[in-house]
């Protein structure tokens, strides 16, 4: 199929490639993925039913974690379908406007996560530090207006990228070396000046990443210099345990973002294959995970998926 544009247009469509190198293997791989993904959109449909549905979840802690759920699907659901197009039928082909959808969704989503994730660990802190205080100071509207606003500054901070791609030219590139429309991934095909979109990009990462991780490790810091001071054994063990799911939760999110935002610039000696894999998963795992830390390791959660369950039973 030619090409029909200038070379200082975009191109009508751009060519996935999936997994650099792993061409022939990643017709398996997609069958893991897929079953990862099903439990993924499962289990946090699951999640938003309950807490929708059972009154006593109507708190903070659950509705951040609704808003979490919520964030999950929209990121797994915008590059999966795709992905496993890719993977098992080839078909790679996606419009220039639906590449630059993709990639919204994912970055205004990433940042989501990111927000709702700091947004737990306060609630976290306030619950543990502050417990007399906890529901008057995070009440239900307070807790709308913080996802809100995660909400606009994910959508605020990522929009620009779209609109300086819509101005770059890009001559005759157009083969993605990803499984999806990433946003370095595509600045790299440009062939102007990508100065302004690398400088741009460093600074919503450092503003979303850098300051919502220096926020969550204070907030946990603060935690265990206060569980440290309780006197009950069994005080202690119930915060450690409730922290300890956030924690994995956060660095299930965070270590492959880090690796992925770092191996772009500076890692030029790790193989193409082992950067998009972990690409992947960094938009496969933590969806997956979160609904089955948080419903195990939740006893209002857990217990409520149990009495659902018992009743489809009967």
């Amino acid at each position: 199929m030619s090409l029909n544009y200038t070379a200082f247009s975009h191109p009508p469509y751009f060519l996935l490639i999936g997994i650099p190198g792993l061409e022939k293997e990643q017709f398996w791989i997609a069958f893991p993925f897929c079953i990862m993904y099903a439990i993924a959109v499962l289990g946090n449909i699951t999640l938003l039913l309950i807490i929708k549905a059972e009154p006593s979840l109507h708190e903070s802690m659950y509705l951040f974690l609704a808003m979490l759920a919520f964030t999950d699907l929209v990121l797994s659901t915008s590059t999966l379908p795709k992905m496993l197009g890719v993977f098992w039928l080839g078909s790679g082909e996606i419009g220039f406007l639906s590449c630059l959808a993709q990639l919204f969704f994912i970055h205004t989503f990433s940042s989501v996560e990111s927000g709702v994730l700091m947004a737990m660990a306060l609630d976290r802190y306030i619950a543990i530090c502050c417990p007399l205080r906890h529901s008057s100071i995070l009440s239900v509207p307070v807790v709308v207006a913080l996802e809100s606003l995660v909400l606009v500054r994910g959508v605020l901070l990522v929009s620009p990228f779209c609109f300086l791609l819509l101005k770059m030219p890009f001559c005759q590139h157009h083969i993605i070396s990803h499984s999806y429309c990433e946003h370095m991934a595509v600045v790299k095909l440009a062939c102007g000046d990508t100065r302004v979109n690398v400088i741009y990009g460093l600074f919503v990462a450092f503003i979303v990443t850098g300051c919502d991780m220096i926020l969550i490790s204070m907030s946990y810091t603060m935690i265990l210099q206060v569980v440290m001071k309780l006197s009950s054994a069994e005080a202690r063990l119930k915060a450690f345990s409730t922290c300890a799911s956030h924690v994995s939760v956060s660095l299930a999110f965070y270590v492959p973002a880090l690796f992925t935002f770092l191996t772009h610039r500076f890692g030029q000696s790790i193989p193409p294959h082992v950067h998009i894999m972990v690409a992947n998963l960094y938009l496969l795992v933590p969806p997956m995970l979160n609904p089955i830390v948080y419903g195990v390791r939740t006893k209002k959660l857990w217990d409520r998926v149990v009495l659902l369950f018992q009743q489809k039973g009967n």
